[in-house]
Order: structure tokens, then C-alpha cells, then sequence
């Protein structure tokens, strides 16, 4: 499998195009604010056509351009059934404290063709590929991990709950430290530690480095 990201606008969220190895097809996963240019010049310059969208979860860094991208390519985008209000109504996702301005321009709308994950353990198949949803609440109520098994070491599309070197924050709506060891715990705990993760933020890492952090991995 290749995998293709960058991070965008201003809250730098990594946007992921998954695609087969010499494939044409290919999906995008969390395309934030400004992703929607940086998607087609994608598209164009490796000559791919995606046939979904896949959310981590709902908040606004994460879902800005899903309308622009599902639009453009008449495709369906697959979001936690727990945080779809988040699409139309992204300040109901933030903190109290979160300063509103920031949301100035956010389409507050949700694509034409919404899908809505309802369980863990759901797959879905485009492009070729296998995408298993792992339910990991306590950074948001649906934050959802993704993964992918079409090559030999694994993905998962870890968004929020698990970065380099940090667990994800639990101090929005929803959060709870708790609970998100808990279901850290319950995803990780049975992989090899081979695993590449593609967090939400900064770089990939594996799942043997980040057991040397957190044992409940």
C-alpha cells in the first residue's frame, strides 16, 4: 500500500491518500481545512481517482474540506455515527474555551452522501482496500481507529487517540482518559508491534516504539 499525506492549513492535520501499490484508485482520510487544492494536485500528479473519504473522528481540523472533496468527486465520506453532528455543527465538538473566531469559514454543512459507521469491527472496501473500524472513545464520543491490513506490517489510522509519543487530549466534550486507555488497550494490546501508525499529527511511528511510552499498548 502507498501512503500519501501533508499536513493541512493551520492546525497542520495530516491529511492521508491510501492507494494500492501501482493502483489508480484511492481513498482520502481527514481532509482538514485547506486540504481540498493539495487532494486534487494529488490526484493529478499521480493520476488517481479516490472513491471515499474516511473520518477519524468529527472535529473541525479533521472534517473542514469534506464537503469540497466528497462534491468535487461525487463520494461518500464515512464518519463516526457518534460525532456526525460535529459536521454541521463543529463548535459543539470544542471546548467551552476554544475561541469560536477560528471557525470563521467552516462550511457548518455536511456532504451530500454521508455514511455513518455504527460499530466497531466494520469494514468497508474501496480502491482495493480494506479499512476495519476500531471504535476508540475518550478524545471524542465516535473517535473511530482505522485499520488497514493490505500489506504485510499494517496500518492504523490513529487520528487523535495515539501520537508520537502522546496519548490524545481528553479535555473536550466526551473526553476521558479513562476510557481512552481502555480502548487503546483493547485495539493495540493484540497487534504485532510492527504496526505503522499515521496519527493525526506529527510523524508515523510504530506501535513497538510507542509500548516503550505507554505499557497499556
Amino acid at each position: 500500500m502507498q501512503v500519501i499525506s501533508f499536513p493541512a492549513g493551520g492546525f497542520g492535520t495530516n491529511c492521508y491518500v491510501l492507494t494500492p501499490t501501482g493502483g489508480d484508485r484511492c481513498v482520502i482520510v481527514d481532509p482538514g481545512q485547506s486540504a481540498a487544492d493539495p487532494v486534487a494536485e494529488i490526484m493529478r500528479r499521480h493520476g488517481l481517482t479516490p472513491e471515499a473519504v474516511v473520518l477519524t473522528h468529527g472535529h473541525m481540523d479533521h472534517t473542514w474540506d469534506v464537503v469540497p472533496v466528497c462534491a468535487r468527486w461525487e463520494i461518500p465520506v464515512y464518519v463516526p455515527e457518534a460525532d456526525r453532528f460535529m459536521l454541521a455543527d463543529p463548535a459543539k465538538g470544542l471546548p467551552d474555551t476554544f475561541p469560536r473566531h477560528v471557525l470563521a469559514g467552516h462550511p457548518n454543512a455536511e456532504p451530500a452522501d454521508v455514511r455513518p459507521v455504527t460499530g466497531d469491527g466494520e469494514e468497508i472496501r474501496h480502491a482495493g482496500l480494506t479499512l476495519v473500524a476500531r471504535h476508540c472513545a475518550g478524545h471524542t464520543p465516535g473517535s473511530t481507529v482505522w485499520h488497514c491490513t493490505d500489506d504485510e506490517a499494517g496500518h492504523l489510522l490513529t487520528g487523535d487517540v495515539l501520537l508520537a509519543g502522546a496519548l490524545g487530549n481528553t479535555e473536550g466534550p466526551g473526553g476521558s482518559a479513562a476510557v481512552l486507555q481502555e480502548s487503546l488497550h483493547r485495539i493495540c494490546a493484540p497487534l504485532d508491534g510492527a504496526t505503522i501508525l499515521l496519527p493525526g499529527h506529527g510523524g508515523a511511528t510504530t506501535l513497538a516504539a510507542e509500548r516503550r511510552h505507554f505499557p497499556i499498548l
